[in-house]
């Protein structure tokens, strides 16, 4: 129920705004507020506008630790899809920050813990009509904003390669529970890397789309304009046919500008022959770039070359600035949209979450239980606006829409783009007792690597391709807009290899 200000109220959010208002003006400000307010009323009492909820929900089951001792699931439940369909019969993990009607999803932080959705994210409904089962949620990393899988409530998320070694984030407890074979498919998110740094640490095969392909109605943002949500799968032409899926418009989402169905897996046995690819020189010349990752990756290259490809290196030095882009527009947007616009923010046509909001509404309260990488970026992004105005965000928005314009010159000459995934193989968990900068580092170091693309838009995937000292390489395969035919063209051959 909407409560009415009372004069004294409507003085202090004067002060807020910067006006000075006496108790008479005030009340003659409020009175002219009346039939505002009764606008209020009237849309209290009608109802939402929410997506139905088609398919039936098994029992609820919190694993065990003996089951679960990755922590890779939040929770389990059986949702079974149509009886019939392109993924019938495989099973489906849901990262934590997707809807799934009646079940639980808590983003990784003990602030949204108890929340239950009322509806699903258009992909869980996408799947469901082609006759996946959803078999549970996926853990993911506080908010989503960690590349680590060490910020995750209320546990670690383990490699499954190697108990102790991070699986990557944010998307963690999917590339586990993929890599272990607990699940066929999985649902991932992507606004720095969190797709495809899980799907590089654990070895699975992990697609960032092409801005705006998926829809992301239904699903918990950290930032608009960087928003991606993708397949990940355990071979690539899984990873084709679960994106046919997944991709074009549900009228919901204003992330998406184009109606984009095409048939992925048909690229798949074409081969390579003529096609031209470039090596990315900034993306192996990292800080923490280990010898085996970037030899990895060339040798990825040679093998294409072997295939009929066309290989030749390329600088492109915007690589590193557009990088370096991704703090101020990602903390900047993260601590308006996710913080304090309550996860929705506003200025935007599509599919809000009202029970969400609500019920996010309450971190202002127990800030001091988010992650410390959360509240770093939140610091940063607030500090900015206060003081700044947004005019650094703005700027940085300008410039990348610039430095796109190279990436698209790149892609113009070369069919697709191969750099490392990340340039290092999974690290340590840090421990309970890790300080600040330890913990930092191990969630936002492997971004130098993976943030371009969130920002530009182009399609990446990484492609499991070799290993060393235990641990899983990722190969990143990058291409012009909408043309994730490609990389999947490029993806088969050397998943052949």
């Amino acid at each position: 129920m909407f409560q009415k200000p009372t004069v004294e109220q409507v003085q202090e959010t004067a002060s807020e705004l910067g006006m000075a208002l006496p108790p008479e003006k005030a009340a003659a400000f409020l009175n002219e507020m009346g039939p505002v307010f009764e606008a209020y009323d009237l849309l209290d009492s009608l109802d939402d506008d929410i997506p139905p909820v088609n398919y039936p929900r098994g029992e609820i089951v919190e694993p065990s630790p003996s089951e679960n001792d990755m922590n890779a699931w939040t929770v389990k439940v059986r949702i079974d899809g149509a009886p019939e369909g392109k993924l019938f019969g495989k099973t489906v993990g849901i990262k934590d920050n997707v809807n799934l009607a009646g079940v639980p999803m808590a983003n990784g932080s003990p602030t949204l813990a108890g929340h239950v959705p009322a509806f699903d994210a258009t992909v869980v409904t996408r799947l469901l009509d082609e006759g996946a089962s959803i078999v549970g949620k996926t853990t993911c990393e506080c908010f989503c904003l960690s590349a680590g899988s060490h910020t995750s409530w209320p546990l670690p998320v383990h490699n499954p390669h190697l108990h102790g070694f991070s699986a990557g984030g944010s998307s963690s407890g999917s590339a586990a529970l993929l890599a272990c074979g607990e699940i066929d498919l999985a649902i991932g998110g992507d606004q720095g890397g969190s797709i495809r740094v899980p799907a590089a640490f654990c070895g699975v095969v992990g697609m960032k789309p092409t801005y705006g392909l998926v829809p992301y109605s239904g699903i918990m943002p950290i930032e608009a304009t960087v928003d991606h949500v993708g397949p990940m799968s355990r071979n690539v032409r899984d990873n084709a046919q679960m994106l046919e899926v997944l991709a074009g418009k549900d009228g919901l989402d204003p992330r998406q500008s184009v109606d984009h169905k095409p048939d992925y897996t048909a690229s798949l046995g074409r081969g390579v022959d003529g096609l031209k690819v470039g090596i990315l020189k900034e993306g192996f010349e990292l800080p923490l770039a280990e010898k085996d990752v970037t030899d990895a990756t060339r040798s990825a290259a040679e093998k294409l070359a072997e295939n009929g490809a066309v290989v030749e290196e390329f600088s492109l030095p915007e690589h590193h600035v557009l990088a370096a882009l991704w703090a101020p527009l990602g903390m900047e947007g993260l601590t308006a949209q996710m913080m304090l616009g309550n996860g929705m923010g506003y200025n935007w046509k599509g599919l809000y979450d009202v029970g969400l909001m609500e019920a996010h509404k309450d971190w202002r309260s127990r800030a001091d239980e988010l992650s410390t990488t959360l509240r770093i970026a939140m610091i940063v992004g607030r500090y900015a606006q206060k003081n700044y105005f947004g005019t650094y965000y703005a700027k940085g928005q300008n410039i990348v829409r610039r430095l796109t314009r190279k990436y698209d010159e790149a892609f113009a000459k070369y069919d697709v783009i191969l750099t490392p995934t990340v340039v290092m193989k999974a690290t340590r968990l840090p421990g309970p007792d890790a300080d600040v900068s330890e913990i930092a580092a191990r969630a936002w170091e492997m971004l130098g690597a993976t943030s371009q693309y969130d920002l530009t838009g182009h399609p990446a995937l990484s492609l499991p391709y070799g290993y060393s000292d235990g641990l899983p390489i990722g190969v990143s395969i990058a291409s012009a807009a909408y043309r994730e035919d490609l990389i999947y063209q490029v993806a088969a051959v050397l998943e052949a290899d």
